[in-house]
């Protein structure tokens, strides 16, 4: 019963720092209803991957970057994922970063950020950090059963009295792959015969086809402006990054024009790109 206290804690500390944060603001962002950040698992072994769950409730006009801590102390970071799921009222926005830690004992992760931009501005939320516990590798027995830690041992000779019994493991193992590459030429070559797939439309079509479906939706006579310019942005993001090959809908505003500017993009005002 005492880890889903923990996590509430943390929880709870998280979505007050963000309050706090926003409260700073000009008012007009509005905080998230719930932020919880927790490690998972809770206990790793040494040097083994474990990840660091940040999940955010927030308006559906809102959109949600990970920006990774400065100073990483006994931690590696590994990598990061975002996935959003978008509801009537509200988005929930999941980052997993997945770090390894090289101290052993009860840790706090690495402290993150999330910025949020919205129609009304951006704002850096930090977030709080995870308990986790880093354990050996080692089995409890190790120094019983003598499977401790040791340096490495030199070189030593090893005889072989034939090297027939390789030759014919190397043939066996030879004949075995190319049996299998056979299988797979064969395997793709009686799929691509039997599947006949649609080509995709061009960007054009399909840029067009979103924005007459949002056209078709009237959100502003709904009295859902910033939900409306907020998905303006996005179909523009997704023509930008496959035109000029890029992923602009995980790039910060920044970060996309940016991206635009060493681009070689003829017919582009970039001015009025940026006023967009």
């Amino acid at each position: 019963m005492k880890r889903p206290l923990l996590v509430s804690r943390v929880a709870l500390l998280s979505l007050l720092v963000a309050s706090f944060a926003f409260a700073g603001e000009d008012g007009g962002i509005a905080p998230p209803s719930e932020l919880l950040v927790r490690a998972v698992p809770a206990t790793a072994k040494l040097g083994e991957p474990f990840a660091v769950e940040i999940v955010v409730t927030h308006d559906r006009a809102q959109r949600y970057e990970l920006v990774p801590p400065g100073e990483l102390g006994d931690f590696e970071l590994l990598g990061s994922e975002r996935r959003r799921v978008d509801g009537p009222q509200t988005s929930t926005t999941t980052f997993k970063a997945q770090l390894s830690a090289f101290q052993l004992g009860k840790l706090k992760t690495p402290g993150f950020s999330l910025e949020v931009a919205d129609p009304n501005g951006t704002v850096k939320v930090p977030v709080g950090q995870a308990d986790v516990e880093i354990v050996s590798t080692l089995p409890p027995d190790a120094k019983d059963t003598g499977a401790n830690l040791y340096d490495v041992r030199p070189p030593e000779t090893v005889p072989v009295r034939t090297w027939r019994v390789l030759y014919a493991l190397a043939g066996l193992a030879v004949a075995a792959l190319l049996a299998w590459l056979g299988w797979r030429l064969y395997r793709d070559w009686k799929t691509k015969k039997v599947l006949a797939v649609a080509p995709p439309k061009p960007l054009h079509t399909r840029t067009i086809e979103a924005l007459d479906a949002l056209a078709k939706e009237n959100l502003p006579a709904q009295g859902r402006g910033r939900e409306f310019f907020f998905r303006l942005s996005e179909v523009l993001r997704g023509y930008l990054g496959d035109l000029y090959l890029f992923k602009a809908l995980e790039s910060t505003t920044p970060e996309l024009l940016e991206e635009l500017r060493s681009r070689y993009t003829p017919g582009l005002e970039m001015e009025a790109m940026t006023a967009f």
